[in-house]
């Protein structure tokens, strides 16, 4: 099995699809105004957004993109008018983490763990 495919929901497709854009995914589907499809720039995985007419309420999505050169990437963005939560620092597991919110509130961590995504020390057999 393989996970290739994640969908969010959004208010305003358009602007959540100008976002992920800057954060570098390539549109490959465009049924604006209710629906875009993009391609992550390294693997297979596609990543799409749905219109809604109103946002789950609680905590939401969380979602989870890897760099190797995280601290580039954030800086990168930055300069393109990305806002952080949290500037690059290394986690107690391992990983090295940036977060920020898209335009619908959704949470995204940009982070690089290497083999200790999959592999991490206490990783059960």
């Amino acid at each position: 099995m393989n996970l290739n495919q994640v969908t969010i929901p959004a208010l305003d497709v358009k602007k959540a699809s100008e976002f992920y854009k800057t954060l570098g995914l390539r549109l490959i589907v465009d049924a604006l105004p209710r629906y875009v499809r993009f391609e992550c720039p390294d693997g297979d995985a596609t990543f799409s957004i749905h219109k809604v007419d109103k946002l789950q309420k609680g905590y939401g999505i969380t979602i989870y993109f890897e760099e190797n050169n995280l601290d580039a990437w954030v800086t990168q963005l930055q300069n393109k008018g990305i806002i952080f939560n949290e500037l690059p620092k290394d986690q107690s597991y391992l990983w090295r983490e940036a977060r920020l919110q898209d335009p619908d509130g959704n949470q995204i961590i940009l982070y690089y763990a290497g083999k200790n995504r999959k592999n991490p020390p206490w990783r059960i057999n």
